[in-house]
């Protein structure tokens, strides 16, 4: 497969996941723009592998990982159905946005390695062994961090039936 056909055929979904993991489809964007600049000059390496997109990915995630800049508290909330491709119909859409919103915001102040795994565990629904091979660690590294970002939102988030609405 040719670079160019890859990018034509995989590039919605990876700017799905880099707008899961950065939370800000224009960080997003600029993430897979930076990677895709790197992906191109060694694609005769990447393209010859058996799953080149697991390798971008990849680079995806390091690239996030080693994000540095913090982002400013003008950020506009991702619209509802822009992460997920197949939205269900709900009774109340606006309290829908409004949890996603706030789990958001609460994935947004986890470390960024934590917030990674919850969003490879859950919504891309990868094994802890593919998760570690991903970041570069063990899977117990992956069960660790995750068990430690769900712990930190049992205690910031607030459950379903609480009464915190």
């Amino acid at each position: 497969m040719s670079f160019d056909e890859f990018v034509e055929t995989r590039l919605p979904a990876l700017l799905r996941y880099a707008t899961v993991l950065t939370g800000d489809p224009h960080l997003a964007e600029d993430v897979v723009q930076e990677m895709l600049v790197r992906a191109h000059r060694r694609w005769r390496r990447i393209g010859s592998l058996d799953l080149p997109e697991r390798y971008v990915r990849k680079m995806i995630t390091n690239q996030f990982l080693s994000w540095r800049r913090r982002k400013s508290g003008s950020d506009t909330p991702i619209p509802p159905g822009e992460l997920l491709e197949h939205d269900r119909v709900v009774a109340d859409p606006a309290w829908r946005l409004a949890e996603r919103q706030a789990l958001s915001a609460q994935l947004d102040r986890l470390p960024r390695t934590q917030q990674t795994v919850l969003v490879l565990r859950y919504f891309y629904d990868l094994p802890d062994a593919e998760i570690a091979e991903t970041m570069g660690c063990r899977p117990a590294t992956v069960r660790a961090y995750a068990s430690r970002a769900l712990a930190t939102l049992r205690t910031t988030v607030p459950m379903e039936g609480t009464g915190s609405r």
